[in-house]
């Protein structure tokens, strides 16, 4: 019995270095695991709209956990842990960064880690505080590009010749991209979800986003960009379920280069699927905006 206990013991201390090995190597893999392995599906060509374009209408949603951290990570507990237990922790996930690492210029990289360490401090306009403070999600902020598209939510496009229009389920957002527009935006710098510009490259549809505000964040951990921010997505569909999604993000004022992110988008297929309503300023009402609140005379 002791010998056969002794070996009982062994083999489950193989097994666990070896699972151990495996996350580890992982959670350091480049992020090309998290992209669409094209040579692994046939040759496809998606059905076409009335004006001959590829047909993206639908439901899609992302299934990575970028939205926690674009760069690989393992499981951790959430800020309140002796609240929220597992709700609020996170899951791992491997990095859809290419390459795995975001080349951050020195001094972006400390602001990145204070983002992390004041994540669950709210700011808003108007109380002095700049940068503002805070995760824009936690304040049901509009979720900026490409973060909206790898949020934990669906999101509906609508395809015209002359537009497409991308509507979230996170508090509603929504963007409209404009086909073949030549002009870029009237104002610079001021919005959530940026000025978008459309155009296809055979299968793909190509869009170019600028005009982001810097209260945007790409991810839970701080990641963030400047309002001097580019974007460029191409969406491809590559089976009649799955659209490839990539962005390459350029910002001097950040980044030291241009970096991509890429993971696929999977079309929602249950009958009858819609978009749900997440209103979610309820949510965070007493967060945010308690301490500005009239307190009653003790």
């Amino acid at each position: 019995m002791r010998n056969r206990s002794t070996v009982m013991i062994a083999v489950a201390g193989a097994v666990a270095a070896v699972v151990a090995v495996g996350l580890t190597t992982s959670l350091q893999t480049p992020a090309a695991a998290q992209a669409i392995a094209s040579d692994e599906f046939p040759p496809y060509t998606a059905p076409r709209t009335a004006d001959g374009r590829p047909d993206f209408n639908g439901i899609w949603q992302s299934v990575t956990t970028a939205n926690w951290d674009l760069e690989a990570h393992s499981a951790a507990s959430g800020p309140y842990p002796e609240l929220l237990g597992a709700w609020g922790a996170q899951p791992g996930g491997q990095s859809i960064v290419e390459g795995g690492v975001i080349p951050y210029r020195p001094e972006a990289l400390a602001r990145r880690q204070a983002n992390f360490a004041q994540r669950t401090t709210p700011s808003v306009p108007g109380d002095g505080v700049v940068p503002s403070l805070g995760d824009p999600e936690i304040k049901c902020w509009m979720p900026g590009v490409p973060r909206s598209m790898y949020m934990p939510y669906p999101l509906q496009i609508v395809q015209t010749p002359d537009a497409i229009l991308m509507t979230h389920e996170f508090n509603g957002s929504t963007r409209l991209v404009r086909m073949n527009w030549p002009e870029e935006s009237p104002v610079d710098n001021t919005f959530f979800m940026g000025w978008s510009r459309g155009h296809w490259e055979g299968e793909t549809l190509v869009i170019d986003v600028t005009g982001l505000n810097e209260q945007n964040w790409l991810d839970r951990v701080g990641n963030f960009h400047s309002d001097a921010v580019h974007v460029v997505e191409r969406l491809t569909a590559v089976s009649p379920y799955h659209l490839s999604y990539e962005a390459t993000i350029e910002d001097p004022n950040v980044f030291t280069r241009p970096w991509k992110i890429s993971f696929p988008l999977y079309r929602r297929m249950e009958r009858d699927v819609q978009l749900m309503e997440f209103k979610c300023q309820p949510f965070v009402e007493e967060l945010v905006y308690g301490r500005f609140t009239k307190k009653p005379a003790s």
